[in-house]
């Protein structure tokens, strides 16, 4: 059986889309951080179950969602508000869960739409997330852009889920960014105290050499325009259009965010070593 597992706050514009397409899970958990709008008369609406917890973090928050998924469920897929299963997603998990497997963790691509299109090129497409699992044997590490870790073997699905991440506006896309930024830069100062492996560079293993190329990019001069220019020329973002310019520019506008508040961070506490 398959628990579908989301965590909330605020998601009412996009929820009753995201739980419409939930129809063939046999179980469906709410994980709420007090939410102030109709996300939790929608959710109930689905029959999901509720349970609120007041945020601290995305690690702690999410292990914390996990740990409460009944244990009759075999399996827990794990989406984000704004993700939405699509119809072959849908079967490849059923498929996958209905038969024997000694996989415990499935990765997923998504497709992120930005101005009514799929920006694939400008989004760094394929991304790889972790969002099915067996029930016990994952935990997550990393406050913030998290990390996922299994007591068993990984795989990937084949097909995606659609994610739309401006679908709360770009007010909403500024304020939530400005918290990431503030979380991003206090972990990558700690991270950069800690020794580097480069061969982590040319790994087989797409989550490993993605970890160790961020962790490389750290030292990288005007990392922002340097970002612009990876995901608007590299990685050919400009086929994409006006969507696709914007959303560099949102990119390098992210980076810059961090980039001023390690710098803000740097100055305050003398002690972080770079």
């Amino acid at each position: 059986m398959i628990s579908a597992l989301i965590l909330t706050y605020n998601e009412e514009n996009i929820l009753e889309k995201n739980l419409k397409n939930l129809d063939f899970v046999d179980h469906i958990l709410i994980f709420d951080s007090y939410s102030t709008d109709q996300t939790i008369e929608i959710s109930k609406a689905f029959n999901a179950t509720v349970i609120q917890r007041k945020f601290d973090n995305y690690a702690s928050q999410r292990n914390a969602a996990l740990d409460s998924i009944p244990k009759e469920y075999e399996w827990i897929l794990m989406i984000d508000a704004d993700e939405i299963v699509t119809p072959e997603l849908r079967d490849e998990i059923i498929a996958k869960t209905s038969i024997p497997n000694s996989n415990t963790m499935y990765r997923v691509r998504r497709k992120d739409m930005f101005r009514d299109k799929w920006i694939k090129q400008s989004s760094g497409y394929p991304t790889w997330f972790p969002r099915l699992f067996k029930n016990g044997c994952v935990k997550v590490e990393r406050e913030i852009n998290e990390e996922y870790v299994t007591t068993g073997k990984e795989a990937l699905l084949d097909n995606h889920l659609i994610h739309y991440p401006f679908n709360k506006g770009m007010h909403w896309w500024f304020a939530k960014h400005n918290k990431y930024s503030q979380m991003e830069a206090i972990k990558m100062l700690e991270e950069m105290k800690e020794p580097f492996d480069y061969k982590l560079l040319f790994s087989k293993d797409p989550i490993k050499k993605r970890k160790a190329q961020k962790r490389l990019s750290y030292k990288i001069p005007f990392r922002p325009q340097f970002v612009f220019f990876a995901f608007f020329i590299l990685k050919r973002g400009f086929l994409n259009g006006s969507a696709g310019y914007e959303f560099c520019k949102l990119r390098k506008t992210y980076e810059y965010m961090i980039q001023v508040k390690v710098d803000e961070l740097k100055y305050e506490n003398q002690n972080f070593l770079i």
